[in-house]
């Protein structure tokens, strides 16, 4: 199979994905893959809290719909002619190791392994391990080339040329420890961050609610701090935030809102509360859930500074600024398949193993 064929099956993909939106699942009749699997990813969707609860129906969906839009033969082959690929080098055997932190969040490791002609032999989190498995059922029944190519696996990871690691701060000293004599790509834990200039219009910031709230925050691409000008009016952020008020009517979203603010309460931290999300000046760019961190900040360009000093911690950046490098209000959980995690090009990695 060779790589415009693999584009095809994977852009056949983001058409199945097609079904699944926000707005409704609906089978289309002429999908010649609903037979077999429509119904199975449709009650995996429905049950998908039952394994995690914040893995609710609605972001469940937010992620397929945004892979749905990236899965096209267009963006497909943009993405892969910036490489040249050897369809005759032997395939590597390649371990990932996956988070589970928000749904799909693996999928781009196990795309670009597949798409590059190696094989996959993948370790699941425990909190999102039923979706690539139905992913690899739809491969595997489009072409029988993918029969061979994934592997999953809970036991001791063995056989593998290469690893892709992604987990918390902790985690990855163990990678570095069992991994660290392989050709590895290994990812800590990251926050994203949003620059406000006072400039943003309200339906910038309602934007910029997306990036806050979508996911509970619990991505990496989550905008979990932001920095503001000094004497900033914080009542513009919170009339924009208030259409997302409803986030609070998730329990597991309440009891952390009411856990954090107990504590920040008793510690007598001050805080701007609006009754779903509080507002703690902090130095830190990890927030806990139903908390947004934010930072003064006395010039701009001192600050561009302080982000390039510390971009080990920062995965993007929002601003209305017009900077290449700046994700613009909304767009964090849109990446296109060409902005890569940390910014390592795990596709050029993999062809040069």
């Amino acid at each position: 199979m060779n790589l415009s064929q693999r584009i095809e099956a994977f852009a056949k993909l983001g058409d199945f994905f097609k079904q699944f939106s926000t707005s409704k699942m609906e089978k289309n009749e002429n999908n010649e893959f609903n037979p077999i699997l429509f119904d199975a990813f449709k009650m995996q969707i429905n049950r998908a809290s039952e394994f995690n609860g914040w893995f609710t129906q609605e972001n469940v969906l937010k992620a397929f719909e945004s892979w749905s839009e990236a899965l096209t033969l267009e963006n497909l082959g943009k993405w892969t002619s910036n490489y040249t690929i050897d369809e005759n080098s032997v395939p590597r055997n390649i371990a990932i190791v996956l988070a589970g932190n928000i749904p799909l969040v693996g999928f781009h490791d196990f795309l670009s392994v597949l798409i590059t002609g190696n094989n996959a032999i993948v370790k699941q989190s425990s909190n999102d391990k039923y979706f690539l498995p139905l992913i690899a059922k739809f491969l595997e029944y489009y072409h029988p080339y993918f029969k061979n190519k994934i592997t999953f696996t809970e036991e001791k990871l063995t056989g593998f040329d290469a690893v892709i690691a992604t987990g918390s701060n902790n985690t990855t000293r163990y990678f570095d420890y069992y991994f660290g004599k392989y050709p590895s790509i290994i990812r800590s834990s990251r926050n994203s961050v949003a620059i406000i200039t006072g400039k943003e219009t309200k339906e910038e910031l309602e934007a910029l609610g997306e990036d806050i709230f979508q996911y509970f925050g619990l991505g990496c691409r989550s905008v979990s701090k932001i920095f503001v000008p000094e004497n900033y009016n914080f009542d513009l952020l919170f009339n924009a935030l208030f259409k997302f008020n409803e986030i609070i009517d998730i329990k597991k979203y309440e009891n952390n809102y009411d856990y954090n603010k107990a504590i920040y309460l008793m510690s007598l931290f001050k805080i701007k509360d609006n009754g779903f999300v509080m507002l703690k000046e902090d130095s830190s760019y990890a927030s806990p859930i139903a908390t947004l961190f934010y930072e003064f900040y006395d010039s701009y360009e001192n600050l561009l500074k302080k982000l390039a000093s510390e971009k080990e911690a920062i995965q993007c950046i929002v601003c209305n600024e017009n900077d290449l490098n700046f994700v613009k209000f909304g767009e964090t959980q849109h990446p296109k398949l060409w902005d890569y995690a940390d910014g390592i090009d795990t596709f050029e990695f993999l062809l040069n193993i």
